[in-house]
């Protein structure tokens, strides 16, 4: 019995599958991501954000382990025990992640296959448009056309930082900035009155292309906030590609340092890939994003067509004449000429292989 949330790749959709992460694999490593490979089993660690969703079991020894659930803290935790001698670093990873989802959303499963990259030891606009080009290209050799989607959390996280309202306050504010309710900011507003008002009610509105961004320059902002506008408009000058702007994103700005950005194709509802920059959460300046396979096939949605060898071959010297030239060959499994030209056509193979030489079936 198949576990609920799992699932059989059978061919061609496999083979699909491992072609796209080799596309993925080739473009990281031209631009110099080194291949890591980290262990599917963790020590479980209660205060992990993803724990509480975590496969967990118990080893003889009484140690709880848990499956991986996440890449990113993974390879900080490689780094930490193995640290690289020469700052900065670039690494790629592929690989399964499990996760207890009760209600499994589209594309994802509680088995699932992610691939990203980490850029480690560099901060800066060039570190960061470089992350964000290898987000579109990841796109490009999916052959997918897509559009980023870049906020600055922590932009609002400090303006709502300088009201000096108590925490819960602050949280409902974020809450509301984020989900783009402007009448319940604006209620919010009234019953906790503060000098940054104006700015708060501005920031829902900040969503579209590059022009957002001087508009929200054109604000009262804390000094953070409009330092980290001017870094993220050098960013986009290096990147030199249009995206689109939301600087209301107010998701996990204790967690983003910087800039977050998610990837959308049309037609599809749900993000391909996420990042951004972490510096200080786990490793001392970082930023990198993963992409999610299942969504990408879910994307797709490729006609599963079975790609029929080129030819059947009756002897193994054959069989290696006709791959030797580039052809994709069979051994035949029964000398029953009439059997294997039925086989052929039922294949749609075109070709018999015998003594060296190749004829229609």
């Amino acid at each position: 019995m198949r576990p609920e949330g799992t699932r059989f790749y059978l061919p061609p959709e496999a083979r699909l599958r491992q072609e796209l992460l080799e596309r993925l694999r080739k473009l990281f490593y031209a631009w110099g991501y080194e291949p890591v490979e980290l262990p599917a089993l963790e020590a479980h660690d209660p205060a992990h954000p993803l724990a509480q969703k975590a496969f967990k079991l118990v080893d003889r020894t009484g140690e709880v382990l848990a499956l991986r659930s996440e890449f990113t803290t993974a390879l900080a935790r490689m780094l930490q025990a193995e640290p690289p001698p020469l700052l900065p670093v670039r690494y790629q990873y592929a690989g399964t992640l499990w996760l207890r989802e009760r209600d499994p959303e589209l594309g994802r499963m509680r088995e699932y296959t992610q691939v990203g990259l980490e850029y480690v030891g560099a901060s800066g606009p060039l570190a960061d448009a470089e992350v964000l080009a290898l987000a579109l290209e990841a796109l490009r050799a999916l052959g997918l056309k897509g559009v980023l989607e870049v906020g600055l959390p922590g932009v609002v996280g400090e303006v709502l930082r300088a009201t000096g309202l108590p925490p819960e306050v602050q949280a409902r504010l974020q809450a509301a900035i984020h989900r783009k309710n402007t009448p319940e900011l604006q209620a919010l507003l009234r019953d906790h009155p503060t000098p940054w008002a104006r700015t708060l009610l501005a920031l829902p509105d900040l969503y579209g292309e590059e022009e957002v961004l001087e508009e929200a320059l054109g604000l009262e902002l804390p000094e953070k906030a409009r330092a980290d506008l001017l870094a993220l408009r050098r960013t986009l000058e290096v990147l030199g590609e249009p995206v689109l702007l939301d600087l209301g994103m107010a998701r996990r700005f204790d967690y983003y340092t910087g800039l977050f950005f998610r990837a959308y194709t049309e037609g599809f509802g749900l993000p391909l890939l996420g990042g951004g920059r972490y510096d200080g959460v786990l490793l001392e300046r970082a930023a990198g994003f993963a992409l999610g396979l299942e969504r990408v096939m879910e994307v797709l949605r490729p006609p599963w067509a079975e790609d029929p060898p080129d030819a059947l071959a009756l002897d193994l010297p054959t069989l290696k004449s006709l791959q030797a030239q580039g052809m994709r060959v069979e051994l035949a499994w029964t000398e029953d000429r009439e059997a294997l030209c039925a086989y052929a056509r039922q294949r749609g193979i075109r070709l018999i292989g015998e003594k060296g030489e190749v004829r229609p079936c």
